[in-house]
């Protein structure tokens, strides 16, 4: 016979398996009562097992809340990420929808002035300090056509001149600026039409300041002021914006309008450059040798 069948430990570890398998056969039986080993050994291990299912339990759905939580974490952060995406690309669109209704009114403005040249220009600067109610900047210089004293629009009217044209960009002088010479001639709208001269903005009250219109002229408020054309430099018919007050001046011999701008000068994102083709017999009227 083989040695291991000598070896006493080997021989007692098959008995105990065979008895095992024996028993786990026999209780697997089906049969309606059992006897009070099997119950005591089947009571002992559900009592067992209830007593380690607990904290087991306990510690699985423990980890599993873990598990929902970081997955909570994880879908939130998302969530936030598209919040903000959403919130930038809102603003984007906001952004181009504006930019694009302006281009659209602008464009539409150039149709209107066929008569002229004009240039479609970009504001690219403005100065921050004391010169932000004067001058802009405009990504549009000589190499672009653009000279000294055209006329500069937006799609609400006119709001200014080039000041000094460079070779790639051009400072632009609005008529908010509070340069004495910086002048235009206008008309106030009307059945009985009266010319005045812009000279001047009351920054306090945010107004043009269209003078020296004649004393007996009736100056309606809400009437609409445009250019005049006299001078050369400026188109005939620019709207400027409208009347809101109307005062004598001083001497008694003239009256001063005061005008709400038709365009929005902290607001001002496209520009056009007008060059007159011809500067007709208006120019042969002139306001002082200023417009």
């Amino acid at each position: 016979m083989p040695q291991f069948f000598f070896n006493k430990k080997l021989i007692l570890l098959l008995v105990s398996i065979i008895l095992l398998v024996a028993l786990i056969g026999f209780s697997m039986r089906d049969r309606d009562k059992l006897t009070w080993p099997e119950q005591f050994i089947q009571d002992t291990t559900g009592w067992a097992q209830n007593v380690f299912n607990k904290p087991v339990s306990a510690v699985t759905r423990f980890v599993e809340n873990l598990g929902d939580l970081q997955h909570t974490y994880d879908e939130n952060k998302k969530l936030k990420a598209r919040l903000d995406e959403y919130v930038q690309l809102k603003t984007e669109v906001q952004e181009l929808s504006e930019e694009n209704e302006d281009l659209r009114k602008t464009l539409d403005k150039k149709d209107s002035l066929r008569e002229y040249e004009s240039i479609q220009a970009t504001v690219i600067g403005r100065d921050p300090d004391q010169m932000w109610h004067e001058l802009i900047r405009i990504n549009k210089g000589k190499l672009q056509g653009v000279e000294k004293n055209m006329a500069v629009i937006t799609a609400d009217g006119l709001i200014g001149k080039v000041k000094t044209p460079g070779q790639f960009s051009s400072t632009v002088e609005l008529l908010t600026s509070v340069d004495t010479t910086n002048r235009v001639s206008a008309i106030v709208q009307g059945d009985d039409k009266a010319y005045g001269i812009i000279e001047g903005y009351d920054e306090e009250k945010g107004l043009l300041m269209l003078k020296r219109i004649p004393y007996d002229k009736k100056i309606k408020k809400n009437s609409f002021v445009i250019t005049s054309g006299y001078g050369g430099i400026f188109p005939r018919g620019l709207p400027i914006g409208k009347v809101v007050d109307v005062k004598i001046d001083q001497n008694g011999l003239n009256q001063t309008a005061y005008v709400q701008p038709s365009t929005d000068f902290y607001d001002i994102n496209n520009v056009m450059v007008l060059e007159r083709k011809v500067a007709g017999k208006e120019a042969e009227i002139q306001d002082e040798g200023q417009e």
